[in-house]
């Protein structure tokens, strides 16, 4: 077979240099994406760059690195023993280290005590200053311990805070009268961690499970429970057993609602009633009149009525309560529906009875 070397110059030569082409941009474009690829990568890490510097740099700026104050360095004295599980110090006598573990009831917790009420405190505010010698002597070491009223009783600053009523009500409570002399503010209030929840959160059910935790820290912890009773702890749940929906109300209100007796000067009602005297119908917090406002809502209770008829609709921010949330506008509808049944019943008897003459 002979080729026509004319037709191999004018059709196939052409054709080649079409394919040869071809593949030569593709290639020249895959060239040209790969380094627009690389291009936007590179771009894309320096953003992420600038981002997280102007993100680590905006965060720095609102934290700085906090400087301990004349207080916290006088209390490192203390906190380098009460602070850890373990102290250790010189046995000058068998000419040794000796390391001891911390009692649990002797160590602090730092982090808690730093965000509590008495943060701004030195040790010595409250202890004696002779604690600032070790080894502590015994007489120090049994020392009755200070209580709320010894710092704020008769001061005009702490006013606000009723100390005074409170002493009166606790004196009342079946705390003080059943344990005289085993309970205190410190039984519940401890010093180195507490801080006050109804006044400074907004959030009812972080004050509720604050103040919850407070009266569980004894009555569901075996160890503590003891120390100021002999009678066998008891089990909550199993005492609640009448309560509906008793996770529900575990969970929405405190214990001190059915168990302390409510006065309305008191945000917090100190006088802790016998079991006898606890709060069992349901009508005292479900009606209009509900104690619920006079205590746990006391301070939601200010706020502005909306003019939405509900019966003490400042609850509603946080929760609504069967029977204290009642609507004017629809009782009102409920009675109207009400009303017309019966007198739909009622024509209808009258027709069928005057149908049937």
């Amino acid at each position: 077979m002979k080729i026509n070397v004319a037709s191999y110059f004018f059709c196939f030569r052409p054709v080649k240099s079409y394919i040869t082409q071809f593949i030569q941009g593709i290639q020249r474009q895959l060239k040209f994406r790969s380094k627009m690829n690389y291009a936007v990568k590179l771009i894309r890490g320096l953003l992420l760059i600038i981002f997280l510097s102007g993100f680590i740099g905006v965060r720095a700026e609102e934290k700085p690195i906090p400087t301990k104050t004349d207080n916290q360095r006088t209390n490192d004295h203390c906190l380098k023993c009460h602070a850890h599980n373990y102290f250790s110090y010189d046995n000058t006598i068998e000419k040794k280290l000796v390391k001891h573990k911390m009692e649990p009831g002797m160590r602090i917790d730092t982090l808690l005590f730093y965000q509590s009420n008495h943060k701004t405190f030195k040790c010595t505010d409250c202890h004696s200053e002779d604690f600032a010698k070790w080894p502590h002597s015994a007489e120090v070491r049994m020392e009755a311990k200070m209580i709320c009223i010894d710092c704020h009783g008769g001061d005009e600053k702490y006013a606000k805070f009723q100390f005074e009523k409170i002493e009166a009500e606790f004196a009342l409570s079946t705390h003080a009268t059943k344990h005289a002399g085993d309970f205190n503010c410190w039984s519940c209030h401890e010093p180195h961690t507490y801080k006050i929840s109804a006044r400074s959160d907004s959030v009812i059910k972080k004050i509720i499970a604050y103040d919850n935790n407070i009266c569980l820290s004894c009555h569901n912890n075996i160890n503590k429970f003891e120390l100021i009773s002999d009678k066998e702890k008891p089990n909550i749940i199993a005492k609640h057993d009448w309560l509906p929906n008793q996770a529900r109300h575990f969970l929405n209100v405190r214990c001190i609602e059915c168990h302390a007796h409510v006065k309305d000067s008191l945000l917090v009602s100190h006088n802790i009633q016998p079991k006898e005297k606890a709060v069992k119908l349901c009508q005292e917090c479900h009606s209009k009149n509900t104690i619920l406002k006079n205590s746990l809502y006391q301070y939601q209770l200010k706020s502005k009525a909306t003019g939405l008829g509900f019966d003490n609709e400042s609850m509603l921010d946080s929760s609504y309560v069967i029977g204290a949330n009642r609507n004017v506008y629809l009782n009102r509808i409920s009675i109207a529906i009400f009303l017309m049944v019966l007198a739909g019943i009622a024509i209808h008897s009258i027709l069928r009875i005057l149908t049937k003459k």
